[in-house]
């Protein structure tokens, strides 16, 4: 069993080609402790966890030519019923579902717009033990400039039902699940990131302090895309790691609703904008 329901984002981990450099960057970051996978045949996949919780992992790429990338996975219940959904709706199923030892059943796929996403389906592995708290995942936005035909293929996948929120006339949308907002999308604008940058998913992590972490990210090797600042939210700022992949985080205001709601993209958005 899962620790949330299907449908709804559940693990993060990272493809890169320097792991040992992500086991030295992302525990002295998010004071992380590293568990690295026994078997030969898992690469060196490598499991981060907080307080003895599991929150994300690393593993070397796919392929050589893999850019580093953050990845969100998404619950669910059946991975071969998402990977028919998803070749259905016009998107790539890049890995089809396998299972991975005992921890659970996984695929790799892209919507229409080219943005990479996997499914999970648990076994002994329910996903992330803790989200939308300091060192963990709190939340998962797709930035891509077919908006609309994402919608139609989200909806097709993972039952998602867009809710179009623009923000000073800036398009923002959250993706519902029942009487939840799982995620969120937004268009690519924004200064400081790559022009040629394809669609994709971010992920945001939570921590206590977003002006510490990030001049301790910079310390540590990485660059700043979007220096902290003050959202409806909280505060936050978009980094990159030492190989380039791109990742935010957010310190929540005491005050402000769940990471798991639309306002935290609407006000990212704004903010970026």
């Amino acid at each position: 069993m899962g620790t949330v329901p299907p449908g709804t984002p559940c693990w993060t981990d990272l493809a890169t080609p320097d792991l040992a450099d992500a086991r030295r960057f992302y525990p002295e970051l998010f004071g992380w402790t590293t568990h690295e996978m026994p078997q030969p045949e898992a690469g060196g996949y490598t499991v981060f966890r907080k307080d003895g919780h599991a929150v994300a992992a690393a593993g070397p790429p796919a392929a050589p030519d893999q850019v580093p990338i953050w990845s969100t996975y998404v619950a669910t219940d059946d991975a071969d019923l998402v990977a028919g959904r998803v070749t259905a709706a016009g998107g790539q199923v890049f890995v089809p579902p396998f299972e991975i030892f005992d921890q659970g059943r996984m695929a790799v796929f892209s919507d229409p717009a080219g943005a990479a996403l996997s499914v999970w389906q648990p076994m002994t592995m329910p996903g992330a033990e803790l989200l939308g708290v300091p060192g963990a995942m709190a939340w998962n936005e797709l930035v891509t400039p077919d908006p609309e035909g994402a919608k139609v293929f989200y909806e097709l996948v993972f039952g998602w039902q867009p809710e179009d929120q623009p923000v000073d006339d800036v398009p923002y949308t959250g993706w519902r699940l029942g009487d939840r907002v799982v995620a969120g999308m937004m268009p690519p604008l924004g200064d400081g990131f790559p022009a040629d940058l394809p669609a994709y998913w971010s992920v945001y992590f939570a921590v206590e302090d977003a002006d510490d972490t990030v001049d301790r990210a910079v310390r540590l090797g990485g660059d700043v895309l979007v220096p902290p600042r003050d959202s409806a939210s909280g505060r936050w700022a978009a980094l990159r790691d030492p190989q380039g992949a791109l990742f935010s985080v957010l310190t929540p205001t005491p005050a402000s609703p769940p990471p798991s709601s639309a306002i935290q993209g609407r006000s990212s958005f704004r903010e970026i904008n």
